[in-house]
């Protein structure tokens, strides 16, 4: 359990968004995608996820981990089939945000959402390294009511909201991660992390690409941080994380990518020269590629979240 432990004071957490969704027809989404990680609750109607369409039932969440495809369905049977580049085109189409009534009130199908950030030493995505499906969360009335406060003090203007959503926020991810272990999920994936993040070398790799993404990251500069071998430097950090260097890079990439074109006016170009692509189209290509839209889309997305 020390491990365990210590793998969650390491976290840096950080909220993101939170918003209460009421869905006016049911969609169904092939591929529903985010850098971030979501945290579902139902308040009311139906919500089917993965291959196997499973269903979440109200007052039970629906936890997406950062960097996961997943099909997920919205509303009543027989839903609209499509892409999630579809959906973000046509998104009041099948939803709009509820800002103004209480949800718990509501008798239209709503969700509450909540996306946030969980990254060990401030450079790995901690659900996502686990790499682990999508899951539903059942009878846990304790992260139902989080998920609810939080964006009940998103809503509001009192001193120390954000220190607040910040608290909160926390708890969630702690809750979350105390979910895993009760009901022994994923246990392996999470004693393997808690062994490779006390890794030194790993962990200077770690720190070196997040402070030099537009930057050389070739396998030769990652082997001179870490004080291991051009040849066995790959290796290594397969090793100990399960995925090959090039790979993480570009997730680091992407993730920075999209939090450009959540907060800055940077055009598309500028953006991909900032997290090392000199070739425009070329990351173009490869955004979307990683998230079914391209970058312009996913801006767009941001935008209209924030209306």
């Amino acid at each position: 359990m020390e491990d365990y432990n210590k793998i969650i004071e390491s976290l840096g957490v950080r909220y993101l968004k939170s918003r209460n969704v009421r869905i006016g027809r049911p969609v169904s989404l092939e591929n529903y995608y985010d850098v971030e990680n979501t945290l579902v609750l139902v308040h009311k109607g139906e919500l089917y996820f993965g291959d196997k369409d499973e269903m979440v039932k109200e007052g039970d969440l629906l936890f997406i981990p950062a960097n996961r495809a997943t099909p997920v369905s919205y509303g009543g049977h027989n839903p609209n089939k499509i892409t999630q580049e579809a959906f973000l085109s046509n998104k009041e189409r099948f939803y709009d945000l509820n800002r103004d009534q209480d949800p718990a009130l509501l008798n239209d199908d709503n969700y509450t959402y909540v996306n946030f950030e969980a990254k060990v030493f401030d450079s790995v995505n901690f659900f996502a390294s686990l790499d682990i499906p999508a899951f539903a969360i059942t009878g846990n009335k304790l992260l139902a009511d989080l998920v609810y406060r939080t964006i009940r003090e998103d809503q509001t203007f009192e001193a120390g909201k954000n220190r607040v959503i910040s608290v909160l926020t926390e708890h969630i991810v702690i809750e979350i991660v105390r979910h895993i272990l009760r009901n022994r999920l994923f246990v392996e994936q999470l004693a393997t992390n808690s062994t490779y993040f006390k890794d030194p070398r790993l962990i200077n790799i770690f720190a070196y690409i997040k402070d030099n993404l537009g930057g050389d990251l070739s396998n030769k500069v990652l082997a001179r941080v870490a004080e291991v071998s051009e040849d066995y430097v790959g290796q290594y950090f397969k090793m100990l994380t399960g995925i090959n260097p090039q790979d993480y890079i570009e997730y680091q990439r992407m993730e920075m990518a999209v939090n450009l074109l959540r907060t800055t006016k940077k055009s598309i170009r500028e953006i991909g020269q900032t997290i090392g692509y000199k070739d425009t189209a070329y990351f173009c290509r490869r955004f979307k590629m990683m998230f079914g839209i391209p970058a312009g889309k996913m801006r767009r997305r941001e935008s209209l979240m924030n209306l």
